[in-house]
Formats: C-alpha cells, structure tokens, sequence
C-alpha cells in the first residue's frame, strides 16, 4: 500500500475512533483494531506526517492524536459512499411522515425525527415562496374596501395578505379572477400569476383594473418578502449530550440557533445537493466549534428549502448525511405527492 493511501486510511480511523470515543487515538490502538499492515512505528510516523499536515493535532496530556477541522473536511471530502438507512428506519420515517395533515405537522414531524436519528439538532427550512409553485389563488372580499388574497403552493404552504380598495367594487368579480389565474397558473411560479392578474387588469374598467394591480402588488411583495423563510427545528436538548466537545460552553452555539437569520444564511450558501460546513468554514463564531449537514428537498422537481443538523464536529458524518438525505428523500415525496 503506498504511504500517502495508508494515511488516508490512519486518517479515517483516527476519525472514526475519536468520534466513537473521544479518546485521542494512538498508534498502537490503531495497530490492532484496523488492518493496516504496518508496525505501530510505521503508523507513528504517518501521525506525524498528517499532523504536520494540519489534519492531526494531539492533547499536551497525550500522545494520542485527534482530528482537527481540516481533518474531518479530509475525511468527508474521501467518503465515497455512504451506507443507506436501514429498511426500520426508511419504513418509520415513511410512516411518521406519511400520517402528516398540513406543512407545519409534516416539517415539525420531520425534525422531530431527523434529530432522533441523528442525536444532533435538526432544522428545516420552509419553503420560499421565491422559489414555490402555484397549486391555489383565492380573492376574498371582506368587506366594502378589504380584498383578502390566500396563496396555497405546492408545497401546502398557505400565505395571506389582506389589500385594501378604495371602494365597493361592483364590477370585480373575485371568484372569476381566482378562478382564472389558478387555471392558467397551476404549477407555476408565483412570479407568472402575477403577470397574469397584470394581464387581467389591462382588459378590465379603469377602477378595477386598479384594484387588480394593488392585488398584484401585494402578490409581489409576498414572493420576495415571503422568502424571508423561516426553520422549524428540534432537539436542541441534544446540545447538552454533547456539552464536552465544545471548549468552553454551549451557550454561543444555542445563541446562533435562536438567531434564525444566522441558519438561514448559512444553509442559503450551501448549494451542493448534500453539503456539509465544519468548524471555521461556518461564517459565524458562534458556530465555530459545530458542524452543519444539510440537503435540499424539492416540491415536483423544483428545489425549494433545505434540511440539515447542527451539531459539534465531532459528529458521525457518514451517518448524518445519511440520514439528512433520507428525511429530505422523503419530504421531496410528500410535499410532491409521491408519498
């Protein structure tokens, strides 16, 4: 086996080891608990190599040796596969996901129970409505001068906003205008129903084609304002289990996670289709000492959001993905009616 392939290996193992124990790995565990062909001696000097390297570093009190942040992105960045989910567990996320009534229960039931696969923090991101697709457009007066416009998407997400017009107007028929839009926009972006309400208004009397414009307008402002986006999330109390891997306490990594916009930002930079951000490549100090396993899901092939966990880096990678990928599998079905 050529040298820079064994170190890759004794890299693997120490991760895994350190991982499994929280002990600092020596060369003489090593030796015996993986089949690397090679004296204690041998593997000692590959340590030596990898920590010259940065991606090992030991404990003054020790001479056993630990992943550093650039360690775990070697290691994950060598993963070639990743081992599925069993067949219990595809079938209990299936069954607990399938009993869902609406988008909040799906996604909180989703986090729930992506944190209890992975003992780490699950969060979720809703879908934008930037990126969502038309299922439903209804215009309802309430009022004289109050029109309320409800947005269902794809994904079961339900946005409201209530417009204001400047009178009774006989000649808006509400119900004619919902019914049009939703035939002609039915699975597409919210971004045409506004085009087409703008269309309905070019052929309409010069006070209603007003109101439809305002109705336009507030359909705008709920697409881009409406990607404000928001997380459910879960198992925060999983923090505290793993209280010692975090130098000095949890409290700046629970700061973060209550700090919604932090998450949100960095789930928004990661693009690949399972990503994963470790230690200082988080762009948020308080973050520094955690890792973050995200994967998008999608809604009749469109990707709308995200899901992941945040936890401390020394975290079971391959089993992490694993799992992010599976839950974010099966909301893709769900949220397109696959299930």
């Amino acid at each position: 086996m050529a040298a820079e392939d064994r170190r890759g290996r004794v890299l693997e193992a120490i991760v895994r080891d350190y991982v499994t124990t929280r002990e600092p790995v020596g060369s003489k565990a090593l030796v015996e608990r993986y089949a690397l062909g090679v004296s204690p001696a041998t593997v000692r000097n590959d340590m030596a190599v990898l920590e010259e390297a940065g991606l090992l570093t030991h404990p003054h009190t020790s001479a056993g040796r630990i992943p550093t942040d650039a360690g775990y992105r070697a290691f994950v960045d060598s993963l070639t596969t990743v081992k599925p989910l069993s067949r219990a567990e595809r079938r209990a996320i299936s069954q607990i996901l399938d009993a869902a009534v609406d988008l909040d229960d799906v996604l909180d039931r989703a986090a729930r129970l992506l944190s209890h696969l992975t003992q780490q923090v699950a969060v979720i991101q809703y879908p934008a409505l930037d990126k969502a697709l038309l299922r439903h457009l209804e215009l309802i007066w309430l009022g004289a001068t109050r029109i309320l416009l409800v947005v269902i998407t794809s994904a079961g997400r339900v946005e409201q906003r209530v417009i204001a017009v400047p009178a009774h107007l006989e000649g808006l028929d509400v119900d004619a205008v919902s019914r049009e839009v939703t035939a002609r926009c039915n699975g597409q972006p919210l971004t045409t129903a506004v085009g087409v309400l703008a269309e309905i208004a070019e052929r309409s009397e010069p006070e209603v084609s007003a109101a439809l414009r305002d109705i336009a307008a507030a359909l705008t402002t709920a697409v881009h304002t409406g990607a404000e986006d928001r997380l459910t999330m879960a198992g925060t109390a999983n923090l505290s289990r793993h209280s010692v891997d975090f130098l000095h306490s949890i409290s700046p990594v629970l700061d973060a996670l209550e700090e919604q916009v932090v998450l949100l930002r960095l789930l928004a930079a990661m693009e690949t289709d399972v990503a994963v951000s470790i230690g200082v490549e988080n762009d948020h100090e308080n973050l520094s000492e955690t890792s973050v396993v995200s994967s998008s899901y999608e809604v009749a092939g469109h990707e709308v959001a995200r899901v992941g966990v945040v936890g401390p880096t020394r975290m079971d990678y391959p089993g992490n993905i694993a799992a992010v990928r599976a839950v974010a599998h099966y909301l893709s079905g769900i949220l397109s009616g696959q299930s």
